[in-house]
């Protein structure tokens, strides 16, 4: 079945370069374009598209209120494209807070230039229209799964993981990718300021993204959240974002853990790389240790999580009907590696309970 694409982007040379981009696979088809948010809403509700591509500042209606418009009137999942400013960044996550599903990085060049793929770059390219895809097979899934019984399977079952298995010492871990931003919102709103292990995240974002996404959170959720540094010491009842573009590592010793920053080398692709917070982790935690993999592209944090099982520690998944994207924990479960596959709404209550 091919994926049905509406364009929203307020310049004519990036919606014509986007529409060729796309063409570049045939399991994807524009079915429309629109040049400013109003433009967008109607045809939103005309056409019915799988999935939308959304631009941030337009003329006439910007693309967070269209946004909003959309998901009341006639929802479908709203990739937003985003430049790769702070700006861009608070823009995109209000965007996210009303509804859309993720965000992809747009060259500020882009829309003057019309060199979509130029700009992106062919592994860009491909991971975008590889993404529009997921994200519009997911929304095909959901209307499939309302119309059919419900079946049990290793992606949907709810395992019932053990409790007070931590001390006061330990860490919990956190990596999560596409639809990531607002499963940690979710997974956080329901987290005591009180909890008493510190929480360490790895979210595949860009570099000047992931400082307004803590404070973001920080200004909503009841325990602290912020951008972790070189040297931080890692204290109970808060959330440390490891910054984009770079790798975060746990330091240091039980109950007194550090934050370390690693710059990234050729081939590794994710940065932040679960991976290596998780295998870091396993060296120094060992067993007084769980990671939680949530939604995603890909299959960072199985080695990790791979790491931390070999010294006893415990590793989460967040099941299919919950991710915006099941490829991270999908890769988890298949892998034997998941202890418990969990619904979304439910992760936060069982982590209360994890710490004995």
């Amino acid at each position: 079945m091919t994926v049905k694409v509406l364009i929203v982007d307020d310049s004519l040379f990036f919606r014509r370069a986007l529409r060729e981009l796309i063409a570049t696979d045939d399991r994807l088809s524009v079915v429309g374009e629109a040049g400013n948010g109003r433009e967008a809403i109607l045809k939103a509700c005309q056409l019915k598209p799988d999935v939308i591509t959304m631009d941030v500042e337009m003329p006439i209606m910007d693309g967070i209120s269209a946004v909003r418009e959309i998901m009341g009137r006639c929802p479908a999942p709203i990739l937003m494209l985003s430049s790769l400013t702070r700006a861009g960044a608070v823009a995109t996550l209000e965007a996210l807070d009303a509804g859309a599903v993720d965000f992809f990085p747009k060259s500020p060049s882009e829309s003057k230039t019309g060199e979509a793929k130029d700009n992106l770059g062919e592994s860009s390219a491909r991971l975008l229209t590889t993404r529009l895809r997921m994200l519009a097979m997911r929304r095909q899934r959901q209307a499939m799964a309302a119309a059919e019984p419900v079946r049990a399977s290793v992606s949907s079952m709810t395992s019932a993981p053990k409790t007070e298995f931590l001390t006061r010492r330990g860490l919990v871990l956190i990596g999560s990718s596409t639809g990531g931003p607002a499963a940690l919102q979710t997974l956080l709103q329901g987290m005591p300021a009180s909890f008493p292990l510190p929480i360490v995240i790895a979210q595949h974002m860009p570099a000047s993204f992931t400082g307004p996404f803590a404070n973001r959170l920080n200004e909503s959720m009841p325990m602290q959240v912020v951008e972790a540094v070189q040297g931080m010491p890692l204290q109970a009842g808060t959330a440390y974002i490891i910054p984009g573009g770079k790798h975060g590592e746990i330091v240091g010793r039980p109950g007194a853990y550090v934050f370390a920053e690693r710059q990234p080398v050729a081939g590794e692709n994710f940065r932040p790389s679960v991976n290596i917070l998780l295998q870091s982790a396993a060296a120094v935690a060992g067993a007084d240790c769980l990671g939680l993999i949530l939604t995603g592209m890909g299959d960072d944090g199985t080695e990790g999580a791979r790491a931390l099982r070999a010294v006893g520690g415990a590793v989460w998944a967040q099941d299919q009907a919950s991710s915006v994207i099941y490829g991270m924990p999908a890769a988890v479960a298949k892998a034997g590696l998941a202890q418990a596959i969990l619904p979304l709404a439910e992760i936060s209550g069982v982590l209360a309970r994890c710490v004995r």
